[in-house]
């Protein structure tokens, strides 16, 4: 019996997000078709985390335990050959038997990309943003966020934890240009232990806030002791945010 670790990249435009769900097209559900089509049988695919509807992944994990002969090289080409042209396996590791890729993990990273010069081809890709935003206000509010705290504020309802307080290890904004195209864009990564459910895109939806001069960014603190969503903005869209990588 082998454990197959998988790295995985997707674009998730066309997608209800990673979970498999019943007459959804989702990434779990076509790697699964796929996996099904080399092994002739269902295999049960393990998620690092789940995705919403249009998110993208460069650094998502999942494994599968499966008693076979074949060489992970040839798992990795049979199931990019049956994959859609936008799932791709970018590597396939040997795990130790009892890893899991949600439970095993230490910290996520997610990445949002908004660009300010507009173009058509990363209209999926990326949230197109042209007004000014002062990034030194956000990375002030950014202060206030960082740490263990309840998020109650920044997490919609369907969260999978029994609570909402989290190690927020990690809140990054800078400048820099996003391919291709090279557009100038402003990325904000968020690193923590635990996610909520849409808590980055919340929380990017309140760094916009500020960066527009709508908010203080001391609102940040009173927003986050409050422990309730209705006093957060309305959360970014979904087309601009990425997993981008999973740390054990």
């Amino acid at each position: 019996m082998f454990n197959f670790k998988l790295l995985i990249e997707y674009k998730g435009t066309g997608y209800s997000g990673w979970q498999r769900q019943r007459r959804q097209k989702t990434v779990q559900g076509e790697i699964e078709k796929a996996l099904k089509k080399i092994f002739g049988r269902q295999i049960n695919l393990i998620g690092s985390g789940r995705t919403d509807t249009g998110v993208h992944a460069l650094g998502q994990v999942a494994n599968f335990s499966l008693e076979t002969g074949l060489p992970k090289t040839k798992i990795q080409k049979a199931l990019n050959f049956y994959l859609p042209n936008d799932i791709r396996i970018k590597k396939i590791d040997f795990a130790k038997i009892h890893f899991h890729s949600r439970f095993a993990a230490k910290s996520r990273i997610y990445r949002y990309t908004i660009i300010q010069e507009y173009s058509p081809f990363l209209k999926d890709e990326a949230y197109y943003y042209p007004g000014k935003l002062d990034l030194e206000r956000m990375k002030k509010a950014a202060i206030f966020l960082l740490g263990r705290h309840d998020f109650s504020s920044f997490q919609n309802r369907g969260s999978r934890r029994k609570h909402a307080i989290i190690s927020l290890q990690g809140l990054k904004i800078k400048k820099g240009y996003f391919n291709p195209g090279r557009c100038k864009a402003i990325m904000i990564e968020v690193e923590a232990n635990a996610f909520l459910y849409r808590l980055v895109r919340n929380l990017v939806g309140l760094l916009l806030e500020v960066g527009r001069g709508k908010i203080k960014p001391e609102a940040a603190k009173y927003i986050l002791k409050k422990k309730d969503r209705c006093h957060s903005p309305s959360p970014a869209p979904a087309h601009g945010l990425y997993l981008l990588k999973v740390k054990y």
